[in-house]
């Protein structure tokens, strides 16, 4: 809600990103140094293999935000969401080729109802066109794309997460998240500094509102990171579903946008896709 509401004039949509990740960085980095001292542990060693899993799942992170910054542009909240979350199919697959995670074979039922709301969200508005037209359209092909994004992001968190030997979840959570924040905020700040400086001095000046963005990430990101140290990256994804629900709440009584009965359909199956690997799977 809150990228929205920065993305919509105050901000670019770089610099909506970036400010998820800059503000969260100082809570991050103080909460794994404090975590660390409480517990009297030094910092864990960190493969090669984490270091890929960590930036490749950061990158992937960026960019995929900025595609769903993208979408608020072009469809509503709701919508939006819910195109992002077609991340919990593809990460079925991605999860299976890269790490041999596997989810039983009620998944295959998930994914068929999960495609059947994509295509009906995917509609252009006014639900006119041909089927060429409703997957050709801009805010299909970004959602589509945010949504491979992040499923690479998952299982790079996932992988990263399980590349440190140590039997604290928590504490694998909290290290992995301050790298890759730490990548995503350095790596984001050359960007803009080179290609938006002014951007800068903006998300600067909207720190009252962003800094909020950073307290959810990390709260957000933490929580993530745990579960992916607990369970398969698509089951973890599917659970989280249930922002559909708060999206859906927050479109009609924060935006008051309005939801069409196509676009409820379109939501109704993707969160019945969910259902279907959470009960079945």
């Amino acid at each position: 809600m809150l990228q929205k509401m920065l993305s919509m004039g105050t901000l670019s949509t770089a610099g909506t990103t970036f400010a998820r990740f800059v503000y969260a960085a100082p809570f991050t980095w103080a909460l794994a140094a404090g975590y660390l001292a409480w517990r009297g542990i030094e910092i864990p060693a960190l493969s090669g293999w984490f270091w890929i899993y960590a930036l490749s799942g950061g990158l992937a992170q960026i960019v995929a935000t900025f595609c769903v910054v993208l979408i608020f542009q072009a469809r509503n909240f709701a919508v939006g969401i819910t195109f992002k979350k077609t991340e919990v199919i593809q990460t079925v697959i991605l999860g299976l080729v890269v790490l041999g995670d596997r989810v039983s074979s009620a998944g295959v039922v998930a994914i068929v109802i999960g495609l059947v709301g994509v295509l009906i969200l995917s509609d252009p508005p006014g639900g006119q066109g041909g089927w060429i037209q409703r997957l050709a359209n801009r805010a299909a092909g970004l959602g589509l794309i945010s949504g491979t994004l992040f499923a690479v992001s998952a299982i790079g968190y996932r992988g990263a997460t399980l590349e440190i030997a140590h039997d604290d979840s928590f504490l694998r959570a909290v290290v992995s998240v301050a790298v890759v924040n730490l990548s995503q905020t350095l790596a984001m700040g050359l960007w803009l500094r080179w290609r938006e400086p002014g951007q800068l001095t903006s998300i600067w000046a909207a720190r009252r509102k962003a800094v909020w963005i950073g307290v959810t990430s990390m709260a957000g990101s933490l929580s993530w990171f745990t579960a992916f140290t607990m369970q398969n990256a698509a089951y973890v994804f599917a659970v989280g579903q249930i922002e559909v629900i708060f999206s859906l709440l927050a479109s009609v009584l924060f935006f008051h946008e309005k939801i069409t009965s196509r676009e409820f359909w379109g939501i109704a199956l993707l969160s019945a896709s969910i259902l279907v690997l959470v009960v079945m799977g």
